[in-house]
């Protein structure tokens, strides 16, 4: 499968550049049962068979608590992968949305959804946790930073939480969001659709709308924002992967033509 091929490129490109896998780790995929996190869990399902650096896996995903919420399709997938799927319940919606009715609930969601996730990992015997961030998510949580907080920053390529002694990585920041989008149409990937009644409506998707538009005018806005983030080493980012972990943005144009 082509599709597949792409998609591995770009995340071992990754992993390589910065060094997120070692031998014998036991990695934790978390997966929200978005098209991002599950493209994820298929590219590092398949990197067991070949990379160098022997590595286990798991998969779990956080029930938020919202009715109807059914995992069973992801659990399917993960049989179907050989990645044993572990689900937490919790009662996050309830807590957001009934007992606090957060009117900004995103911040407090994230950070509860991490501290399940995380927990669950350690429980599990993991020493890190993979996450689904892309290409297009480390553009837009820089504009993020710089237009609402007025700093340049972004969240990094791999950190060590000493606190739950566990590294966070994310093997998909070289991968544009569009590749991930068509491997998970042409896979068939058992996509979830987001109940939680803010999803669309946040300063992320405003964002992702307004670098639309600029980029209308501005072929490879995205790319040439990426490269100045490698540039300044922000946040753990270098140019290591320069021209072999991401193409530049007149390859990206060459391909679209």
């Amino acid at each position: 499968m082509k599709e597949l091929k792409r998609i591995l490129s770009f995340t071992r490109r990754a992993i390589d550049d910065y060094e997120m896998i070692a031998e014998g780790d036991r990695i934790a995929v978390g997966v929200s049962g978005g098209k991002d996190s599950l493209t994820l869990l298929c590219a590092l399902a398949e990197m067991r068979i070949f990379y160098p650096k022997k590595f286990e896996l798991v998969a779990i995903s956080v029930d938020m608590g919202f009715d109807g919420s059914d995992f069973s399709e992801i659990s399917e997938l993960c049989s179907r992968l050989s990645v044993p799927f572990y689900k937490v319940d919790t009662q996050i919606s309830k807590i957001i949305f009934e007992a606090r009715k957060e009117a900004n609930p995103c911040s407090l969601c994230a950070k509860m959804r991490r501290g399940a996730l995380h927990s669950e990992a350690r429980r599990l015997g993991c020493n890190k946790v993979a996450l689904g961030h892309h290409f297009d998510d480390v553009v837009e949580t820089f504009m993020l930073n710089l237009f609402f907080e007025g700093r340049l920053g972004c969240f990094q390529p791999v950190t060590y939480l000493s606190r739950m002694d566990i590294t966070l990585i994310r093997p998909m920041i070289y991968m544009p969001e569009k590749d991930v989008r068509y491997f998970a149409a042409k896979a068939d990937l058992p996509i979830m659709k987001s109940p939680c009644p803010a999803d669309g409506n946040t300063e992320r998707e405003e964002m992702k709308k307004l670098l639309s538009e600029l980029e209308r005018n501005n072929k490879g806005l995205r790319y040439r924002i990426f490269g100045a983030i490698q540039r300044g080493e922000l946040d753990g980012f270098h140019e290591a992967g320069r021209g072999s972990g991401i193409k530049s943005y007149e390859e990206d144009l060459e391909d679209n033509r």
